[in-house]
């Protein structure tokens, strides 16, 4: 009998999944490299979607010390499709399997950690990213979070008629987009600024950051805060789509080739 590769790929979202990184992997708390490994994993968590590095215990120059084993409450879990998930928005101290959190102390800083109690993961210590100031996979500077090696994004140039409505009233029209396609989340439809009513767009303060494309800025439009967004400077597989702009799928209508493409369910809807 057949099966549909998401479903295989997501039959084991209940378990703790690593894999192994050829990478160095290196972080630094100010000027001070605290990690530095050849020897690192990526780490999933029950239900987590986004991996974290799990870095061996002697390969951290500095001292780790035991926390308090209560840990941060789960949350609800969050839409992605129709599948229940711990997207990034659920903190590192909301742990889903057994382990002892622990603390890296290096220079005046603390950073969280945890030692999952797995055999296959014994002597290793899943790190918190936001811990440190800056991550390195071998001399490039890694963002927002680990890399995940299964994740890909691809931008399509593309000649569908995009339209995208917000309250009843067109904020852009365009046959020009450039379709981003990622794992696991909806398309996007990057559009060129001239076929966006940008007399429309209220600037926000708001920005984040995506280990694939790099820091994103924002828009707003009346009564729907950080909806539009762009990459000033992408990051090199994201570059095609520099101050392009795109909406979020789950808060506007937008219709393709004159079809709904409907509100999916994810943690931004």
């Amino acid at each position: 009998m057949s099966v549909r590769v998401r479903d295989l790929l997501n039959s084991h979202l209940e378990e703790l999944r690593y894999e192994p990184l050829p990478k160095r992997i290196r972080a630094q708390a100010g000027d001070d490299t605290v990690i530095d490994t050849r020897r690192a994993l990526v780490v999933w968590e029950p239900r987590r979607v986004v991996p974290s590095y799990a870095v061996p215990a002697r390969d951290i120059a500095a001292e780790l010390v035991g926390e308090d084993a209560d840990g941060a409450d789960l949350p609800d879990p969050n839409w992605l499709g129709d599948l229940r998930v711990y997207d990034p928005s659920i903190p590192f101290a909301a742990h889903t399997t057994d382990g002892e959190p622990v603390a890296i102390r290096a220079g005046g800083r603390t950073a969280e950690a945890f030692r999952p109690a797995d055999p296959a993961l014994d002597g290793y210590v899943i790190v918190d990213f936001d811990g440190f100031d800056r991550w390195l996979e071998e001399d490039e500077e890694n963002v927002g979070h680990a890399r995940d090696p299964f994740h890909r994004i691809e931008v399509v140039h593309s000649s569908r008629h995009v339209v995208v409505e917000h309250d009843g009233e067109v904020v852009a029209d365009s046959t020009r987009p450039y379709v981003l396609f990622e794992s696991q989340l909806p398309e996007r439809y990057y559009l060129p600024r001239e076929d966006v009513r940008t007399e429309l767009l209220q600037p926000s303060d708001h920005h984040t950051y995506c280990a694939y494309k790099g820091r994103a800025s924002y828009y707003s439009l009346p009564g729907a805060e950080n909806v539009v967004w762009f990459y000033p400077e992408p990051l090199r597989e994201a570059a095609e789509v520099t101050d392009r702009l795109a909406f979020f799928n789950e808060r506007v209508d937008i219709t393709v080739d004159g079809e709904p493409a409907g509100r999916p369910r994810t943690q931004w809807s």
